[in-house]
């Protein structure tokens, strides 16, 4: 049964952070490229951020280079987003997602709310 676990979000004053994590199981975690998504109420979901099956690579949405970080560590299965200096814009539901070819596994997303 494939699995994605997202935890980490909450309540955060402009400016602070947050690291948030997904659990994979149920896959060969290693195999896939993983993908940060986030949706804001009433807007698209967007791609926030994008690291390859080994972590080569990464890309990032430009509202949030050089704030945010996307890493993995395939030996515990997780996929983790560090979020420096954050905007209230930045409030929304956060996504994990697990994309190899056609295949796409999503979680049931964690809440980030930036304010004052």
């Amino acid at each position: 049964q494939v699995q994605l676990v997202e935890s980490g979000g909450g309540l955060v004053q402009p400016g602070g952070s947050l690291r948030l994590s997904c659990a994979a199981s149920g896959f060969t975690f290693s195999s896939y490229a993983m993908r940060w998504y986030r949706q804001a109420p009433e807007k698209e979901r967007e791609l926030v951020a994008a690291i390859t099956t080994f972590g080569i690579g990464t890309n990032y949405a430009d509202s949030v280079k050089g704030r945010f970080t996307i890493s993995r560590d395939n030996a515990k299965n997780a996929v983790y987003l560090q979020m420096n200096s954050l905007k209230p814009e930045d409030t929304a539901v956060y996504y994990c997602s697990a994309v190899r070819f056609q295949n796409a596994y999503w979680g049931q997303g964690t809440q980030v709310t930036v304010s004052s």
